[in-house]
C-alpha cells in the first residue's frame, strides 16, 4: 500500500554524527511489529519529498518526523513540536530547503508532530560515523514518544530496548 493512515519519516544524513539520529531511530524500529496501518521511512535527506508525494490526506492522519532539533537543551533530550511551533526558515534538511512552509500547508488536514532530539554533535560538512552516547541513549527514549504519539503501546519491548541502549549493546 504506498499511503498508511500513520506515516513515521526519521530524517538526517549518518555521514555527519548525530544527524543521523532519525534513521538509527528508523532502524531501531523495523524490530518492531507495528500494525498495519503504520508506516516507518527512512526519509534520510528526502523530507520534502516524502512530505510531497508520500501523503494522501483522503488516507493519511498522522506524520511524525523523527529528526534532531536545537532546542537548547542537553543533548539527548527530546521534544514534542507541532509545525505551527517552527519559526519561518527554522526547520531544514541538508540542502536547505525550508520545511516550515511544506508542513504549514498540511498541518491542517494531517495531524503532524515532529519529534526532534538535541544533538550533542554534528560533523557536516566532515563526515563522522556514529551517534554521540546521548543520543544512542535517547532511541529508546524516542521510540516510546513515536509509539505514544501513535497509540502503540509495546510496555516492556521499550524497556528492553532502553537497556539494550544503556548498556551499550546497540
Amino acid at each position: 500500500m504506498l499511503f498508511s493512515e500513520i506515516v513515521i519519516a526519521g530524517c538526517g544524513n549518518p555521514l555527519f554524527a548525530d544527524d543521523g539520529f532519525g534513521p538509527a531511530v528508523i532502524e531501531e524500529m523495523q524490530n518492531l511489529s507495528l500494525p498495519d496501518n503504520v508506516t516507518i521511512i527512512d526519509a534520510g535527506l528526502g523530507g520534502p519529498h516524502f512530505i510531497f508525494t508520500l501523503l494522501d490526506p483522503e488516507v493519511t492522519k498522522k506524520l511524525i518526523i523523527v529528526d534532531i532539533a536545537d532546542f537548547g537543551a542537553e543533548p539527548g533530550q527530546i521534544t514534542k513540536l507541532r509545525p505551527e511551533e517552527l519559526p519561518p526558515g527554522a526547520y531544514r534538511d541538508a540542502h536547505s530547503w525550508d520545511l516550515t512552509e511544506p508542513l504549514q500547508r498540511i498541518k491542517d488536514r494531517i495531524e503532524v508532530t515532529i519529534i526532534g532530539v538535541q544533538p550533542a554533535r554534528v560533523t557536516a560538512p566532515e563526515f563522522e560515523l556514529g551517534l554521540s552516547d546521548e543520543l544512542e541513549k535517547a532511541i529508546p527514549k524516542a521510540i516510546r514518544v513515536i509509539l505514544e504519539t501513535t497509540g502503540v503501546d509495546y510496555g516492556t519491548t521499550i524497556e528492553c530496548l532502553q537497556e539494550k541502549h544503556q548498556r551499550g549493546t546497540a
